[in-house]
């Protein structure tokens, strides 16, 4: 009984032990992911990567993760000759498969959500248009137009969609003062406008828009996406 009680002893000691080395191991992984996480003409704010699964040493030993979850903050690439950024962007991706030393992964799949707020959505757009939530998924758009010498402030109900898969359009439902030769042509120049999002990393594509009280949310869904290497 003394012997098996020992045996038993050692058996939680050493599950213990191997917990703590897999965790930290994790740990260790994570922080060298954050490090190296780039996505090209882009600058981000903040990576968090979570590696899912146990125990991550026996999947590091076949070279492939279950699932790796990563979020970013603060992604902000050229748009257009102005400056759009995407506030946050989660993803979660599936069957990661590590190569080169596990210097480099591949994701089989993703999927994930991106959001633009409203606030970055308004520097993108053209000077003195601010742009904000309308409610029942559409966008309220406030812009200046010059008629006659006079300054006239004008708002419109607009509709956003997505154009080829990576680009924003805000498109006027209807423009006050239709009919009225040259209103609409002057006030659609100011408050429709269209952004290419290109802070994506490569095999992520954008699939379906939706304006909410916190800003665009856009879902994005991918494969075989190149983490680093």
């Amino acid at each position: 009984m003394r012997a098996l009680r020992i045996l038993l002893i050692m058996v939680v000691v050493l599950g213990g032990i191997f917990i703590a080395v897999d965790r930290a191991a994790v740990y260790f992984a994570e922080s060298e992911a954050e490090g190296r996480v780039e996505i090209s003409g882009s600058t981000i704010d903040s990576t968090d990567i979570s590696i899912k699964g146990f125990p991550f040493l026996t999947q590091v030993a076949g070279s492939s993760l279950d699932e790796v979850d990563i979020a970013l903050a603060g992604i902000e690439t050229d748009a257009g000759g102005r400056r759009i950024r995407i506030s946050e962007m989660n993803a979660e991706l599936h069957d990661v498969t590590l190569a080169d030393g596990f210097s480099s992964a591949t994701a089989a799949r993703a999927t994930g959500t991106a959001t633009v707020s409203y606030e970055d959505l308004t520097h993108a757009a053209d000077d003195g248009v601010v742009v904000r939530y309308g409610g029942n998924g559409k966008v309220k758009v406030t812009g200046a137009v010059e008629i006659l010498g006079r300054t006239l402030k004008r708002s419109v109900t607009s509709t956003v969609s997505l154009v080829d898969g990576h680009t924003i359009r805000v498109h006027a439902d209807k423009v006050p003062g239709e009919g009225i030769p040259g209103l609409e042509g002057l006030v659609r120049r100011k408050t429709d406008f269209e952004r290419e999002i290109g802070a994506l990393p490569n095999g992520l594509k954008l699939q379906r828009i939706e304006p909410t009280k916190n800003g665009l949310e856009i879902s994005v869904t991918g494969s075989d996406i190149p983490l680093g290497g």
